[in-house]
């Protein structure tokens, strides 16, 4: 199957990184299938400009780490900000989809998941699980894809002192395939 297959309606990604491991995510999501990236800055911003980007994307993806069982303050602010589009419904009908990291193996990363799903579900979206059967056997490894087993989004799990390098394979592997199912879908909504 080849990229250029995809690369139809305009994904874009907003996130918010850390300590630079979503960064890394988000640059491997965006780089399947050339999705616009957009970061959340440590003050909770985006660039004004990067409002219209949103506005014309396709699809929406969320990223960003579990801190304390949900998403952090900075992509709060960025998703209070959003209220502005919610009222114009500007998003309705947009493909959204989202991911997110945390230390340890499950960490609540579901709860941040619900918490971008909720926002995509108040903005009149349309949510896109995984997709992917879990790893879950005796010999699964944490270079399996979807070893974590998420379900409504990808689910990565970088040790407290991983590096951004030290991402396990699996959970790199997931968010590609996670991208690729993403545009998948959003192409078949804008043919």
């Amino acid at each position: 199957m080849q990229i250029e297959q995809f690369l139809m309606a305009k994904v874009s990604l907003v996130y918010f990184s850390g300590y630079g491991h979503t960064k890394v995510l988000a640059e491997n999501f965006a780089a399947q299938i050339n999705a616009n990236l957009i970061e959340i800055n440590q003050d909770g911003d985006i660039q004004e400009q990067d409002w219209q980007t949103l506005d014309d994307a396709a699809a929406i993806v969320f990223a960003a780490p579990t801190y304390m069982g949900a998403a952090p303050w900075q992509f709060k602010k960025f998703a209070d900000a959003t209220s502005k589009k919610w009222y114009t419904r500007a998003w309705q009908d947009k493909i959204f989809a989202g991911f997110t990291n945390s230390a340890s193996l499950n960490g609540d990363k579901q709860v941040t998941l619900i918490q971008f799903q909720t926002l995509a579900s108040q903005h009149g979206g349309i949510w896109v699980s995984l997709g992917l059967l879990p790893a879950n056997a005796k010999n699964a490894t944490r270079d399996d894809i979807n070893n974590l087993g998420g379900s409504v989004g990808a689910l990565i799990q970088t040790p407290s002192d991983a590096g951004v390098d030290e991402i396990p394979k699996g959970d790199i592997e997931t968010v590609k395939a996670y991208a690729l199912r993403v545009q998948a879908i959003t192409n078949k909504f804008y043919d």
